[in-house]
């Protein structure tokens, strides 16, 4: 199994979001790496990753992912970070791995009570491999705003899309695995594992008038 150690200090599991690749959060684990012991890595399902996933046990998978990178770095507890999907993770982790969990951070994760995809998303990823590529084309629309505000310079968002086609060149991501990610996480009984949880959370969304990729409200639910 390949996973990517960076920093020093109190070790903390950085899980990825949707797309599944590491590479793609690579400036958040550059920074959480300025005061952590940062382990990062591929979701299990990602060639990438080279780890022996079962799709049928989905969120479990997972989070033995996450056990065995913290065997593999001789790691007993440690924070446990997920940014969007990664954060269903984290919290599948959290509540079957209490004794080895410092504490937990929630980043934009998806998934609340009643949580559905959006109809049409729901239908892009039942075909993805037809639909993938117009839900990608999306996504500089749906975030423009957002980026607008974290990056006001132009430049500054030219400079940050240009590492973002450069992160798709050497970390290709899947339209296949993304739709049946998606697809898994309204099988998620979040509300039983979330009652389960007792380390010290640390929940983190967007601006509600800003983020359109997953719900403020979902996340904060």
């Amino acid at each position: 199994m390949r996973f990517f150690e960076q920093g020093q200090g109190a070790p903390l599991v950085f899980i990825p979001g949707l797309q599944g690749r590491w590479e793609y959060t690579r400036r958040t684990v550059d920074a959480v790496a300025q005061d952590f012991r940062v382990l990062t890595f591929s979701l299990g399902d990602e060639p990438a990753a080279d780890f022996p996933f079962e799709p049928e046990r989905g969120f479990d998978s997972y989070a033995d992912q996450v056990a065995a990178v913290l065997d593999a770095a001789q790691v007993q507890r440690a924070v446990i970070c997920g940014i969007s999907f990664g954060g269903l993770v984290a919290l599948r982790f959290a509540a079957r791995h209490p004794e080895r969990v410092e504490a937990l951070v929630l980043a934009s994760t998806p998934g609340g009570p009643g949580w559905r995809l959006r109809a049409r998303h729901d239908f892009y990823a039942r075909w993805p491999k037809v639909f993938g590529l117009v839900f990608m084309f999306e996504i500089p629309f749906r975030a423009r705003r957002e980026l607008t505000a974290a990056l006001p310079e132009r430049a500054a968002r030219r400079a940050f899309t240009r590492t973002i086609l450069r992160t798709v060149v050497v970390a290709p991501i899947s339209p296949t695995r993304m739709a049946r990610r998606a697809r898994l996480i309204a099988s998620y009984d979040v509300v039983t594992d979330c009652a389960r949880i007792s380390v010290p959370t640390l929940v983190v969304t967007g601006e509600a008038e800003l983020d359109h990729v997953v719900s403020v409200h979902g996340s904060s639910r």
